[in-house]
């Protein structure tokens, strides 16, 4: 969806070209991340995990955004103290965590600093490779850190302007359909 603002054809989801050609592309994306593990030099564990990790911290702070706009938008405000908490807690735990896996000093913690150790060292191909994986480790958490604060802002706004009254509280749920399997009696 987002990549039809640069070209109109992308934006439409119904479009099976689209479809192919965006999912070629994350799919390759994430594919070129298996190869890179499977090339480093010092075993992939080294260059994965730690995207691991923080893409999944990161996924659960856009699903207590999620979960605390559905509460603001179903007029629940009094319950997002449910969601907010553990929504506060993770954001300052893993953005500040992702800060020092970039950035920190260390060469043992952070990716940069691992980058240019290893350029002080003797060059080799193999040199070259941990070099490029640790960059790029750093730019996609860097990005990855990026967008979750635009959704966590983006969500803040939300709620403010639908707690002042900015903007009204609507909500799509799908009605509510019995299904044969489970009896209302049951």
């Amino acid at each position: 969806d987002a990549l039809g603002h640069i070209w109109r054809p992308l934006g439409r989801t119904s479009s099976y070209p689209s479809i192919f050609a965006t999912s070629a592309l994350i799919v390759g994306a994430w594919g070129y991340f298996l190869w890179q593990g499977v090339r480093d030099p010092l075993g992939g564990i080294n260059s994965l995990w730690p995207l691991f990790g923080i893409s999944n911290q990161l996924l659960a702070v856009v699903a207590f955004c999620v979960t605390t706009t559905i509460l603001v938008k179903m007029k629940r405000a009094r319950y997002i103290w449910v969601t907010l908490a553990p929504l506060l807690l993770l954001v300052s735990v893993t953005f500040l965590a992702s800060y020092h896996k970039i950035m920190d000093a260390n060469p043992r913690i952070g990716f940069l600093a691992h980058a240019r150790s290893l350029a002080a060292n003797a060059a080799s191909r193999e040199t070259a490779q941990l070099i490029f994986n640790d960059r790029i480790d750093a730019l996609l958490t860097g990005i990855l850190v990026f967008l979750v604060a635009l959704i966590v802002a983006e969500s803040a706004r939300e709620w403010m302007r639908v707690l002042s009254g900015r903007k009204s509280a609507v909500t799509h749920e799908a009605p509510f359909i019995r299904t044969r399997f489970v009896s209302e009696a049951a």
